[in-house]
């Protein structure tokens, strides 16, 4: 049985959560459908959560515990580290993604409390890392020509989104392509955008980065900044597009908006014939992150237990996942490093966990909303079309 501690009635989450699960579902489905798990059927035992909430969170991965599955798989949650303490002591192997440096920076340094846990989306920090690579790509290729050298950072107020902005902010001095003009705080839930949209105006940012993640409240940020646009100017959306509901909410008004994520689904031909299985199996938009995430997961598990032969010999499903790599829909996952956190693709220069080498790592994709679908626009290795000019560019 695998635990899937997963949000369904909490503020924030179930969208990712949803994907997660449906990821996750249709593995299961393959894997029964080709005879199960060493002759036995997986199930799944799905267990509500609340993802801002350390109690929450530490009561999901208990009564996983209590129904003694032999591992997790979780999409993710804010509060990683008290989850991470609630399953120090069962040590089945526990399967996320997190993107937290926070925790693995945790299993770096006590490996024999943490050693079961394993991340397969590279850390936020990417975010914040590769983002001045992505903007002198873009103007390299020439079709964002800069009106100046500014950054304008818009950031939440959780460590996740703080991390980023820091990091961000890190990378950009260290380019020194760019300069930040301005840091502006927002408080989740964000009621209304005109008083940001009209500082953004005021700064004039040749590039504004928007550090929230929440798709409802980007969707309702894209419809008010078109109301008065800044022009010219290359606006990308942190992580939150990726949730379904963004392009329904958003409708055409999200055209033209650039979001990433650490980890996503790739356009190449094991990434595509996942897409097609997954819109059989679910209506509706695919997100772009956990429906991937969940898929491999299960997969990767399968794997291992296959390999040891059994599922209840934790330190040794665990010791075959550490040594042996997967090559997943999202990417290559390689747990051989002492974070346990997917190495990242393309190498950004600032820790260990970097890769120049496409089928060595995960790619940090880069999407612009384009006729109201996402298209990966960077890296150049995974990339389905090029940057298109927004609506608001003259």
């Amino acid at each position: 049985m695998l635990g899937v501690p997963t949000s369904q009635t909490a503020a924030a989450g179930v969208a990712d959560h949803q994907d997660h699960l449906n990821g996750t579902t249709l593995a299961m489905e393959e894997v029964n459908a080709a005879g199960g798990i060493l002759g036995r059927e997986l199930k799944l035992f799905v267990i509500d959560m609340d993802v801002l909430s350390p109690e929450a969170s530490k009561q999901a991965i208990a009564a996983c515990v209590d129904a003694k599955v032999a591992a997790i798989s979780n999409a993710f949650t804010l509060v990683p580290i008290p989850t991470m303490d609630t399953s120090a002591n069962y040590k089945c192997p526990y399967l996320n993604g997190n993107a937290q440096r926070a925790a693995t920076e945790a299993m770096r340094t006590n490996p024999e409390k943490y050693g079961h846990i394993f991340q397969l989306a590279p850390s936020e920090v990417n975010y914040g890392w590769t983002f001045p690579l992505w903007l002198a790509h873009e103007e390299k290729r020439g079709v964002w020509k800069p009106k100046n050298r500014k950054v304008h950072i818009v950031q939440e107020q959780i460590a996740y989104t703080q991390t980023i902005s820091k990091a961000a902010q890190e990378a950009i001095k260290k380019q020194g392509q760019f300069e930040i003009a301005r840091i502006t705080d927002i408080q989740y839930p964000v009621q209304d955008w005109a008083p940001i949209v009209r500082e953004m105006k005021e700064v004039d940012a040749a590039a504004i980065m928007v550090d929230h993640w929440v798709a409802a409240e980007y969707a309702a940020f894209c419809k008010q900044f078109l109301a008065d646009p800044v022009e010219n100017s290359l606006v990308y959306l942190q992580y939150g597009p990726s949730q379904p509901e963004f392009i329904d909410l958003a409708g055409r008004s999200g055209n033209g908006f650039c979001w990433g994520t650490t980890m996503g689904v790739y356009g190449d031909a094991r990434g595509l014939a996942f897409r097609d299985k997954y819109k059989k199996r679910f209506r509706g938009v695919m997100g772009e992150v956990y429906t991937g995430i969940g898929y491999d997961i299960v997969h990767y598990l399968k794997l291992a237990w296959e390999a040891v032969g059994d599922p209840q010999n934790f330190a040794a499903v665990c010791a075959w996942i550490r040594t042996n790599s997967y090559q997943s829909v999202c990417g290559h996952v390689d747990m051989q490093n002492a974070y346990q956190e997917a190495v990242h693709f393309p190498d950004n220069g600032f820790d260990t966990l970097q890769t120049g080498e496409l089928d060595k790592g995960v790619a940090t994709l880069y999407y612009q909303v384009q006729d109201s679908e996402h298209k990966i626009i960077f890296p150049d290795e995974v990339a389905l079309t090029a940057l298109q000019p927004p609506p608001w560019w003259s």
